[in-house]
């Protein structure tokens, strides 16, 4: 081997891992530099996936697509267990004074009794309230941590998915022009809000 050829490999032998290194750090700084709660839904812009789920304090009734129909509707997703949950109650209280939107909520993986009793003891701020123990919906939904919120539109079309509570600063930046502009829309004859 020359010594021209050992100079080459070690130059290697330096560049390859400085090359590893530098393409791993500039990945992770692109990670931080992203919002976490920034997660895009392969439902934006689809309909609602199909569910019928017993109503958490009315077990005779359903809760369906059918009551997205013809209104603005936010979808929230919550359990008794959750802490996040709690923390942005007060805010959908607030919320569920509003005409111009309807409050679902979305009971997920939880206890029966213990989300009647949050409900009790807090407040209602839903006009409905979908039972989900099992997640046979909210995996359809794509659900995988509570508080999430979806807007659909009066066409139950998906707009917008929410990670992680709502307080005033998301409803104000994120959530209040979402609902502002769906209220602008006229809702579209062709679809069938009959399921």
């Amino acid at each position: 081997m020359t010594e021209a050829t050992n100079k080459k490999s070690s130059t290697l032998r330096f560049l390859v891992p400085l090359i590893i290194f530098g393409a791993l750090a500039g990945l992770l700084l692109y990670g931080l530099g992203q919002d976490p709660r920034e997660v895009p839904s392969p439902l934006i812009g689809k309909a609602a996936p199909e569910f019928k789920l017993p109503d958490l304090l009315d077990p005779s009734r359903s809760v369906s697509n059918a009551d997205l129909d013809g209104k603005i509707s936010l979808v929230n997703v919550w359990a008794s267990w959750c802490g996040a949950c709690r923390a942005e109650h007060g805010m959908l209280m607030e919320l569920s004074r509003r005409k111009d939107i309807q409050l679902i909520g979305l009971n997920w993986k939880d206890d029966q009794a213990d989300a009647t009793q949050v409900i009790r003891m807090s407040g209602n701020p839903y006009q409905l309230i979908a039972f989900d123990p099992d997640n046979n919906s909210g995996i359809d939904w794509g659900v995988y941590g509570a508080p999430e919120t979806f807007v659909v539109d009066r066409n139950g079309i998906i707009r917008h998915k929410h990670i992680g509570p709502i307080d005033p600063e998301v409803w104000q930046q994120t959530l209040e022009p979402i609902i502002a502009k769906l209220q602008r829309e006229q809702p579209d004859p062709t679809s069938n809000p009959v399921r």
